[in-house]
């Protein structure tokens, strides 16, 4: 059900640097209001959110201050007969900035970014993992609910783990 999720708020924080968020998703409609798959939620200037724009692409919005750090892909999301499972790995503590924050579909990590990317700095606090409600299927400020099927949801605090981690797939199956 489209107004239908799952929400927690951790009772202190945890690890804030790293960890991963896995899951299937399937698509009940496409609609205009960025339906909201996981968020992490301090304010409007400190939030990670990932969610399906308008144009049904992909986004990983790590917000820290005032400063937007985005993944957006090029890839399309418009089979809703499709499931997906996506991997979100965060780890700000690598030295490489683009390691910093992957994006797995179907167990290829997305490399078709719109416009580039731009990577939180090393060493940076996401939201998540902060003493602050956290959804799934939800946006904290806006609601923005997932009109569609989530399963094997998996949340991982103090790693960040590729997509193999969860699974894996057979060519010829």
């Amino acid at each position: 059900m489209a107004s239908t999720y799952l929400t927690r708020t951790p009772s202190s924080a945890t690890n804030r640097k790293t960890w991963t968020w896995s899951g299937w998703v399937k698509r009940s409609s496409i609609t205009s209001s960025n339906p909201r798959l996981f968020v992490g939620h301090t304010s409007s200037t400190d939030r990670v959110e990932l969610y399906f724009t308008p144009a049904d692409v992909l986004v990983s919005e790590i917000r820290i201050g005032n400063t937007a750090r985005n993944l957006l892909t090029t890839r399309k999301f418009r089979d809703t007969s499709a499931w997906y499972h996506i991997v979100l790995a965060v780890n700000t503590t690598l030295s490489t900035s683009d390691d910093r924050v992957k994006l797995f579909i179907n167990g290829e990590r997305v490399t078709d970014i719109v416009g580039g990317e731009s990577m939180p700095n090393q060493n940076d606090d996401t939201a998540v993992n902060n003493n602050v409600e956290h959804r799934i299927g939800s946006s904290v400020a806006y609601g923005n609910p997932f009109d569609g099927s989530m399963s094997h949801i998996h949340f991982i605090d103090g790693t960040a783990y590729d997509a193999s981690a969860f699974g894996s797939t057979d060519a010829t199956t």
